[in-house]
């Protein structure tokens, strides 16, 4: 048995895939809960199912993988609300890209200092390239309780 459990922790853990469901966005390795504030972590919805993106509502920004290289960008839009610091429509401007994202916010009695989103969606932009609409779902989670 100790032998099975010690096997069973030297396994690495599973790699995020470089690329979901052949577009040139990837999924990114776990992330952590903000010090302050909130932040929505967004899976993908389609035949791949993985963390797609991480927007943190207090820093204004989103994380994504593209081409298997995380990439940063900074909030410059946003219009509607969604609660706990998300807007409903958030677009956000970095690494010579546009992202816009929509998300349905639901509050939930069987969570504490979160919620879920369970509908979504990210739209990418880059220059030359095609844009990128993705469906997401996902759950807020908050270093503070915030709504």
């Amino acid at each position: 048995m100790m032998a099975l459990l010690l096997a069973l922790a030297a396994v690495d853990p599973p790699k995020t895939p470089p690329s979901i469901d052949g577009l040139p966005l990837g999924g990114l390795p776990p992330q952590s809960l903000p010090a302050r504030g909130c932040a929505a972590y967004l899976f993908s919805t389609g035949r791949t199912r993985t963390l797609i993106a991480m927007a943190s509502a207090e820093a204004g920004a989103l994380r994504i993988s593209i081409n298997g290289a995380p990439a940063d960008l900074a909030r410059s839009t946003q219009a509607g609300s969604a609660g706990y610091g998300f807007a409903a429509t958030t677009t956000y401007q970095g690494a010579g890209m546009s992202a816009t994202l929509d998300l349905a916010v639901q509050n939930r009695r069987d969570l504490t200092q979160g919620a879920v989103i369970d509908q979504g969606s990210l739209r990418l932009d880059r220059p030359g390239e095609d844009t990128i609409i993705l469906p997401l779902a996902g759950l807020i989670g908050c270093a503070t309780q915030t709504p």
